[in-house]
């Protein structure tokens, strides 16, 4: 594959440890890092080191996870395999369960027009627009509905039960947004219709010329319509034309990695994402 970077590794570490340090702090624990945000907002994860020369111990992954509890987070700790490829069976000794989400690469010349994907219209959102702040709740609320029910499959949850979801985001999270959006570092998309409103949703984080689509969402009423695939292809458009040359993603499952296939994702190995095991009663 001739668009593949021969740093591709490399440089997806690099964005990983990039992302969240203007938001958080870090707590080293061996060659593992702790990104403990700084006020309001998703929390983050703890993942290898970048300049780590051995991989993470069992005591080591239990430090994190302690301190995680002590200050209120998930215990998640995130990596790729290709690059630290023993961890998997020491986080498993753990105790941890491990998705190993395909991860993908955009090919270019393989991008679609969005057009093409769905007749639904699709736009970008705007930080100086004045709806800015109810386009934030409703790209939140399309992703919480979408994600409580995982998966391609359609389902009737729609949307009364995305405007049952809406919450207004605070203004230290508004303030953050908006500024994250003008330099170009977060782009938002939303996908809808004047009688349906919002039915899909996703966002790109970008770091200079690499960049991560993540969050894409559809409400189960709505799927099957091309949504996820148009909201993918407009956000990869968007990051080419601002001069982004990576674009990656990890797909939850093989399923959903076939909706990114038909947008010219091409996959390159596996982002591996570490939790508890959930306790069934």
């Amino acid at each position: 594959m001739d668009f593949l970077d021969r740093d591709l590794f490399g440089r997806l570490e690099r964005f990983y440890d990039a992302v969240p340090r203007d938001a958080a702090r870090t707590e080293e624990y061996g060659p593992l890092v702790l990104f403990v945000r700084e006020g309001a907002g998703w929390p983050f994860y703890a993942r290898p080191r970048l300049d780590a020369t051995g991989a993470p111990s069992l005591a080591d992954i239990t430090a994190v996870r302690e301190r995680q509890r002590e200050l209120g987070l998930p215990e998640a700790l995130e990596w790729v395999h290709e690059t630290s490829p023993d961890l998997l069976a020491v986080a498993r000794s753990a105790g941890l369960a491990v998705l190993e989400a395909p991860l993908m690469v955009l090919d270019p010349a393989a991008l679609p027009d969005p057009g093409t994907l769905t007749d639904v219209p699709l736009r970008m959102l705007d930080a100086a627009a004045p709806d800015f702040a109810t386009d934030l709740a409703a790209r939140g609320a399309v992703a919480a509905v979408g994600f409580s029910a995982a998966g391609t499959a359609p389902g009737e949850a729609g949307p009364a039960q995305r405007d049952a979801a809406m919450a207004e985001p605070d203004e230290a999270a508004l303030d953050e947004e908006r500024t994250r959006v003008a330099d170009g570092r977060r782009l938002s998309v939303l996908a809808g219709t004047p009688a349906e409103g919002a039915l899909a949703s996703g966002i790109a984080m970008r770091v200079g010329d690499v960049a991560e689509i993540a969050g894409v969402a559809t409400l189960p009423s709505a799927r099957r319509r091309g949504l996820g695939a148009a909201v993918t292809a407009t956000l990869a458009r968007e990051l080419l034309a601002a001069g982004t040359d990576l674009i990656f993603l990890s797909a939850g499952s093989e399923d959903i990695a076939r909706v990114y296939l038909r947008v010219g994702f091409r996959r390159v190995g596996t982002a591996c994402i570490a939790e508890p095991t959930p306790v069934t009663p």
